[in-house]
């Protein structure tokens, strides 16, 4: 991991305050200086498009 690239990222183009920098997991800083993409959020059609790819199990019952 290039630590000191993240670190010139944080303090010096995000102009974070040091505690700031080292309250941050990498992956946090890279999502924040745009190097990960954030992801989508989540929209009806986006959940419903899921719920079909992966339906809920339906228990059986010992009626």
């Amino acid at each position: 991991m290039d630590y000191l690239g993240l670190m010139r990222v944080g303090l010096t183009e995000l102009r974070l305050k040091p505690a700031e920098f080292w309250a941050l997991t990498p992956f946090e800083l890279m999502t924040m200086s745009g190097r990960i993409p954030a992801s989508r959020p989540m929209v009806r059609a986006r959940l419903e498009e899921l719920g079909r790819a992966f339906p809920d199990m339906q228990e059986k019952s010992d009626d």
